[in-house]
């Protein structure tokens, strides 16, 4: 090809041009990575309201247009993992853009948690969504992905219903901030999300919003706008949905598939697939090392592998059968290290939760846990449940695949087990608390986990759940108790799959702190505070498991 000479300089400076911005350094000052054939380019996305998010895009080698996927967080995108592994999505034709919410690291604006990507006033989801799938190198086709933080942002890009968002693939997800993040169990976290200043261009925005939630202790219309639950009906996309059984966030995952698959619009209904696996709550972690556990070479899910393979079916229209995969796949725990030991082997279904028998579990004296409903006429335990005091839960994360005996030996919490099974017993689905309790104090909380007790004597922890005792008649009201009066405390505990093998004991442990990880109840009845206060009330905490007071957990039997 000849070009003239004014042409030629045109297109040499365009080379060059392209070549500088290519080799630039990052904006941030981040490490500087060869991607090899892929390139990597900053933008900022301008929102309805003028303010502009920070986006890095990585590009395949060609000319385009690609389908789009993208993921949004408010932790860094800048690990080299992040970037390593956005490269090597790229490289099989995608463009893939990891974006910050606003007001963190380099996207402008006031940090105001995931209030302005929702379905409010702001819809930075959907206005990212509709810049991505709008630019001349993209074919108009754009997929989501993302755990835990980025799973919750695209639980809320479904609801504003993006025209050009396609479909989506979710890992350790959530619906609802009051249930499932910045409260669980109607308790409160306010020390737990002060370090999420570390994220914010202004850290007072994180003081600002901590205060705000703080203004807001029940379920109220705040919340209500941070709820995806009621908005299935306007969720209108294929979406895969990875749960861990060692999450507690494993109930927004489960709740995203089976709301999204009984009550989401007709592009969503029959077109959702849900997958629990023995995992920690992550979204690079799920293979076979979880916690202090081992788990088969099965067990391992090759999570950015099928993600692909994934969006090449929706994005690009491959049938390669993914569509024709069993809805639900959950994998049935069993002990590990043992020989001949039962579970430990994927299950498969068309739906969630299967079919169970729903059998109780007694608390009894003496530590005992039975399927016999007590017949004493008054029979009860009692524990000191001091804020000042309280028992430990180390770290910030759920101790999940983890011997629990440094925890359940403190003072103050008490534990049930049944005698050892003569027969393996396989539990699958939502385990529920009944605790008939009574206080020296107004209010309380409970902490209730379940673990498998190996013959070793080691206790692994597999559930557990805070309920604080004032929303005992919904989170909408705050009940507070009468002092020494006896009242039934009924709330989810979780889900489970497990296998309890012979020879294994069954625990229930039971007690009202466990600090930092459950940032302690002040006991006095009146709105949780970012510190605790000066009159914090100690108190004498006791479960009742006579016979009209048969404390117990209500569990799924598998048939």
């Amino acid at each position: 090809m000849h070009l003239s000479f004014p042409i030629a300089r045109l297109w040499i400076l365009l080379c060059l041009t392209a070549c500088s911005a290519i080799a630039a350094p990052p904006p941030d000052g981040a490490e500087a990575i060869d991607f090899g054939d892929v390139t990597e380019k900053h933008e900022m996305i301008p929102m309805r309201d003028g303010v502009r998010l920070s986006a890095f895009l990585y590009f395949p080698k060609g000319d385009g247009p690609w389908p789009v996927v993208f993921e949004q967080r408010y932790a860094s995108v800048r690990a080299r993992a992040s970037r390593e592994s956005a490269a090597r999505m790229a490289r099989s034709g995608y463009v893939v853009a990891l974006v910050n919410y606003r007001g963190t690291h380099l996207s402008e604006g006031k940090w105001v948690g995931y209030r302005a990507m929702q379905f409010g006033e702001l819809r930075d989801g959907h206005d990212v969504c509709e810049w991505l799938g709008t630019q001349p190198w993209s074919t108009g086709k754009v997929g989501t992905f993302g755990s835990s933080q980025g799973g919750y942002a695209q639980n809320y890009l479904a609801v504003t219903q993006p025209p050009h968002l396609v479909c989506q693939y979710m890992v350790d997800t959530g619906l609802s901030l009051f249930h499932e993040g910045y409260r669980i169990g109607g308790t409160e976290r306010p020390r737990r999300f002060l370090s999420l200043g570390d994220v914010c261009r202004n850290p007072q925005d994180n003081v600002d919003l901590l205060h705000e939630w703080m203004a807001h202790p029940n379920y109220d219309d705040y919340w209500r706008a941070e709820d995806c639950t009621p908005h299935f009906g306007k969720m209108n996309v294929p979406c895969f949905t990875i749960g861990s059984w060692y999450d507690f966030m494993n109930q927004g995952s489960i709740a995203s598939f089976i709301g999204r698959e009984h009550e989401g619009g007709p592009n969503s209904r029959g077109r959702q697939w849900l997958m629990i696996g023995p995992w920690l709550h992550g979204r690079t972690n799920k293979g076979t090392r979880n916690g202090e556990l081992t788990y088969p070479d099965n067990a391992a899910w090759p999570v950015e592998e099928h993600m692909i393979e994934w969006f090449d079916h929706w994005l690009k229209g491959i049938a390669n059968g993914i569509d024709r995969a069993p809805k639900v796949r959950w994998y049935a725990m069993g002990p590990v290290g043992e020989a001949d030991a039962p579970g430990n082997e994927w299950r498969e279904a068309s739906d969630f939760p299967p079919a169970a028998e729903t059998r109780s579990f007694y608390l009894e004296a003496d530590g005992l846990l039975t399927d016999n409903r007590p017949t004493a006429a008054d029979s009860v335990t009692r524990y000191a449940s001091d804020p000042r005091q309280p028992m430990k839960i180390p770290g910030a994360g759920f101790p999940g695949a983890a011997d629990a005996r440094a925890f359940e030996e403190q003072a103050e919490v008490r534990t049930f087990t049944t005698a050892p099974l003569t027969e393996p017993v396989e539990w699958i689905g939502r385990i529920e608390a009944e605790i008939f309790l009574s206080s020296t104090a107004v209010d309380t909380d409970l902490i209730v986990r379940v673990s498998d007790v190996y013959p070793d004597g080691r206790s692994i922890l597999i559930v557990d759940y805070p309920w604080r005792v004032r929303y005992r008649e919904g989170f909408d009201k705050a009940v507070l108790m009468e002092p020494g009066k006896v009242y039934p405390v009924k709330f989810p505990v979780g889900w489970i799959g497990q296998v309890f093998g012979k020879g294994h004991r069954i625990r229930v442990t039971v007690a009202s702190t466990g600090a930092p990880y459950y940032e302690p109840n002040p006991q006095n009845g009146r709105p949780m505070p970012m510190d605790l206060p000066d009159d914090a009330v100690a108190a004498i905490n006791t479960i009742h498991h006579s016979a009209s007071h048969a404390s117990r957990l209500i569990v799924p039997v598998a048939r």
